[in-house]
């Protein structure tokens, strides 16, 4: 039986304009009971002009696919947007996208057709993912008159369930993604880059996979949020 979120989907793709949204609607979510090692995932970040979704702006995308248990690196996709405005100095101090770089960027709606695309079909891993699921639904309401559907792996929520399930004490700090990088023993990138953000919450996702995984697999719904 199809999952009530790609049952939402069907719903929306019937109003859906041709186009992006459309193309991205009529493609089916994976059910909910497939071994999470037979799913395709895109691992996606976002680096913004700030942290409020209502006003501020997506500065840069970056993103790579998962295949299964695999890091498809052929798939890997950085984009700096252009905005319409000065970047805040705390913000660009973060992510080092200074306002002459994001003048040169390219358009949002372009940028967001190529992650739709890319997206479709897929579940969508992010670490923290309530900013990445909130700015782009946000965007595809402006650009398509219709937010973003997708299921979603947030890498954070996973941590903490474990920390939960465990009883391991942990502070705040213990959640951040290059520190539950460090507690699986995996590469460490540079902070806020969207790209190798992504790409270290993909890791994050496969190792925290295997840790649960016994060998026999796990369905998909165990990793959703």
């Amino acid at each position: 039986m199809l999952n009530l979120l790609d049952w939402r989907r069907r719903w929306q793709l019937r109003s859906a304009h041709p186009g992006p949204m459309g193309a991205y609607l009529a493609q089916p979510f994976p059910l909910t009971k497939t071994d999470y090692r037979e799913v395709e995932y895109l691992a996606i970040d976002l680096e913004t002009t700030g942290l409020d979704i209502a006003k501020d702006l997506i500065l840069s995308v970056g993103y790579v696919g998962v295949r299964g248990t695999s890091i498809d690196l052929s798939s890997a996709r950085h984009r700096v947007v252009r905005i319409d405005r000065s970047i805040p100095e705390a913000t660009a101090v973060i992510h080092q996208i200074t306002d002459d770089e994001a003048a040169q960027g390219g358009d949002l709606a372009e940028i967001l057709e190529e992650l739709l695309d890319a997206l479709a079909g897929k579940v969508m891993i992010a670490h923290h993912a309530r900013i990445e699921r909130g700015f782009l639904t946000n965007a595809c309401k402006r650009l398509w008159k219709q937010g973003l559907l997708m299921p979603v792996v947030d890498t954070q929520a996973l941590a903490l369930r474990t920390f939960e399930r465990r009883q391991t004490p942990f502070k705040a700090s213990d959640l951040r993604l290059h520190a539950l990088g460090d507690r699986y023993n995996l590469p460490r990138y540079g902070a806020h880059n969207a790209l190798s953000d992504a790409l270290a919450s993909a890791e994050l996702f496969l190792a925290q996979a295997a840790y649960r995984d016994n060998g026999d697999g796990l369905p998909l719904r165990e990793f959703l949020c």
